[in-house]
């Protein structure tokens, strides 16, 4: 539906709100998914005029209308479209005595369809915050994926990894680990149709992974090279063929 920018779809009598995500809770039971943003004023160069919730099945897409002030003074209208699948956190776990590195292998259908050879991506552990703070998210998943129960983590840095149509902002963590903190043998959740493999890597091959592509997720390849250049493998007896 296109809208007059003065008008809102809120307030035009064609727009029908009694559907699910709107008025009525959706699957998930959420309602008002068409008002994410309607009340953002931090940039005086952004006005948003109006929110379209197109779908709203696990994830939310939404179509934004907005006006943009640009650097030669001129506004002008812009159409957005946002996929908000909340935020997550991921951690890299390290051994340094070792020189080892935990991660995870598993199926990435987009990354398969997308010309991954066989989708199968090799990636720090990690998941979505639902209801919880990050480094109680990421404590989960790492006993979820790796089996393993953490004592102290370290926050290293929050990014957005995809930021021109992706609202996720990933924390990521790192933290020590031996032997004897691998409680369990990980996995994921079956339930949740988890496959998960477990993989233990000297630090100095996954950067040869990163190298020739066998790692290609961008989260892992970030830890990598912060645990290699500031972190805790940096300038540890390094393998410089890497």
């Amino acid at each position: 539906m296109h809208l007059d920018p003065t008008t809102s779809a809120r307030t035009d009598p064609r727009c029908d709100r009694a559907r699910p995500g709107l008025a009525l809770p959706d699957a998930r039971g959420r309602t008002d998914l068409d008002r994410t943003g309607l009340d953002l004023d931090r940039n005086p160069d952004v006005r948003v005029l109006d929110v379209e919730l197109v779908a709203s099945a696990w994830h939310v897409l939404r179509r934004t209308t907005l006006e943009v002030r640009g650097r030669d003074g001129r506004w002008t209208t812009q159409h957005r479209e946002t996929y908000d699948r909340g935020d997550g956190a991921t951690i890299l776990l390290h051994d340094v005595a070792r020189r080892t590195v935990l991660l995870t292998r598993q199926l990435r259908f987009p990354a398969y369809v997308n010309g991954h050879p066989d989708g199968m991506l090799v990636e720090t552990a990690a998941g979505l915050l639902d209801t919880d703070d990050p480094e109680t998210a990421v404590r989960r998943e790492t006993e979820e994926e790796l089996g393993v129960t953490l004592g102290e983590v370290t926050h290293v840095m929050d990014l957005f990894m995809s930021p021109g149509s992706v609202t996720e902002r990933l924390h990521l963590y790192a933290a020590p680990y031996t032997a004897g903190q691998r409680t369990s043998s990980g996995g994921g959740l079956v339930d949740e149709g988890e496959d998960i493999e477990v993989l233990e890597l000297d630090v100095d091959e996954a950067r040869r992974w990163v190298a020739d592509g066998r790692i290609a997720d961008a989260k892992t390849v970030v830890l990598l090279q912060w645990a290699v250049l500031d972190g805790p493998f940096a300038g540890a007896g390094r393998d410089e063929r890497g």
